[in-house]
């Protein structure tokens, strides 16, 4: 020490560091596609061509000749909506290929779009690196056209031939979609999965997997986009096979699950996966409560937007995509509990000290900034108080889900100008983002109330959570 120094107790008591996870917990991977909200999918192949929806490998290259294809419309009809990426159908069952495969001549290079040397993969990457948003690829594991398909080891060692040309080829991929969709009464096929995966985790290490039973993300259970109104991102893979699994089991996610695999809404614009003439999109009112319902629900929202025959998307679903935009926009781009004065049951570390768990935390963006109470206690309450009365209608919770998801119910009240508390919505799990819809309603005080699972294998108790309140038009 020098003459200068000195020595002084300090009156602070030091921050207590954050809660211990509960088990398990997403990967970083899994944290960047949540945080992503919507995906815009792209079915696109022979079938946009031949007015089908499962090719059975037998239309002629011919067929496919988009005259006007443009994948920098696709992406910026993505971008301009909202949607953070975009999933093409690189070989749907019809086995037909949207890049030169050698593997196979059934492929763009056998029509006669670009005169034979186009390549869509090539075209919607470079668009989608231009943009600024993500590239996701699918690739069908049942094949109707390639003739080693029955034979286990041959098709196996094709379908990881071609999966190699994909994930090596077009740059940084952020998804790769294995479709569990097989027709009845095909040839009988072992897929070594756990092959595939070894090798997208080699050639692409920061893609999420998609599948049915995962291992990052897994299907919802169904194509209407609705996930249940209970969603746990835990998940037992394996308790689900790959084209086989409950699709109860996948709404719902299950609540002690030894596996973080969150779930993936898929749904159509339209009546079918790829473009039909006869067919018109969904409203933007429809979207929008397939999102509450997806979304909302701590999912991420797939959205197929066929490319029509021309190789574009139709101007009647670019001007829903547009209108359904407006909407969330209108809905979520003011958080009216900006205003509100808050103040919590409790917070970790206790009130005055530990300021990296305050309840001012949940108006703060992204899920780095939280609220924790202290643990053991019964009352794990959130409460915001306004200087004057606010209309809304939405309510907006998340969780810091690094930490790991353990919210099991929630419910908010509103306080009358009886000075008594009204029960206005409840609702069970959290994730990373609730949405809850109710009739309007006009309070300067509200609180919400928490509860969390816990036994001897979900290692902790804490209260975690985000609030956004918000006001459709």
């Amino acid at each position: 020490m020098t003459s200068s120094d000195c020595l002084v107790r300090s009156t602070d008591s030091p921050q207590k560091p954050p809660p211990f996870p509960v088990l398990p917990i997403p990967t970083s991977r899994q944290l960047e596609w949540q945080s992503d909200f919507m995906a815009l999918f792209l079915h696109f192949g022979p079938n946009t061509f031949t007015d089908s929806e499962w090719g059975d490998g037998r239309a002629d290259p011919s067929v496919f000749h988009p005259t006007r294809l443009d994948a920098a419309q696709w992406v910026g009809v993505a971008k301009q909506a909202g949607f953070s990426r975009v999933i093409l159908t690189a070989k749907h069952h019809d086995g037909f290929c949207l890049w030169p495969s050698e593997y196979t001549d059934y492929s763009v290079r056998s029509s006669p779009w670009r005169g034979g040397r186009g390549d869509v993969v090539a075209e919607l990457s470079n668009a989608a690196r231009d943009a600024g948003i993500g590239l996701g690829l699918y690739l069908s594991p049942w094949d109707r056209h390639e003739p080693s398909y029955g034979r286990t080891v041959e098709y196996n060692e094709f379908f990881m031939g071609q999966m190699t040309e994909l994930l090596t080829r077009y740059g940084e991929i952020k998804e790769v979609w294995l479709d569990g969709a097989k027709g009845e009464g095909e040839k009988d096929m072992d897929y070594y999965f756990e092959s595939w995966f070894s090798l997208i985790r080699q050639l692409q290490p920061r893609a999420v997997i998609f599948s049915d039973a995962g291992p990052d993300t897994r299907w919802i259970g169904n194509e209407a986009g609705v996930a249940g109104s209970t969603c746990w991102s835990t998940f037992n893979r394996s308790s689900a096979k790959i084209g086989g699994t409950d699709p109860r089991y996948s709404r719902s996610g299950d609540p002690v699950g030894h596996d973080w695999v969150p779930a993936e809404c898929d749904v159509s614009i339209r009546p079918g996966w790829f473009w039909h003439a006869s067919q018109v999109p969904k409203s933007a009112r429809t979207l929008l409560d397939i999102y509450y319902k997806s979304v909302g629900r701590n999912c991420l929202l797939l959205l197929n937007v066929p490319p029509n025959s021309s190789g574009l998307i139709s101007e009647e679903d670019v001007q829903v995509l547009q209108e359904f935009n407006e909407l969330r926009r209108s809905i979520f781009d003011e958080n009216l509990a900006k205003g509100a004065l808050l103040s919590a049951s409790s917070t970790r570390g206790g009130m005055m000290n530990n300021s990296h768990f305050s309840a001012e935390n949940v108006l703060k963006e992204g899920i780095y900034s939280y609220w924790a109470p202290e643990e053991n206690w019964s009352d794990w309450t959130l409460y915001l108080r306004f200087q004057e009365k606010v209309k809304f209608n939405v309510l907006q919770v998340q969780e810091p889900i690094q930490l790991g998801q353990r919210v099991i119910e929630f419910h908010l009240e509103t306080l009358n100008d009886g000075g008594e508390w009204r029960q206005v919505i409840n609702g069970t799990t959290v994730g990373y983002q609730r949405l809850l819809q109710f009739p309007m309603l006009e309070t300067q005080e509200l609180r919400n109330f928490y509860e969390y699972f816990s036994n001897t294998w979900k290692l902790d108790v804490m209260k975690t959570a985000r609030n956004n309140l918000s006001a459709t038009l």
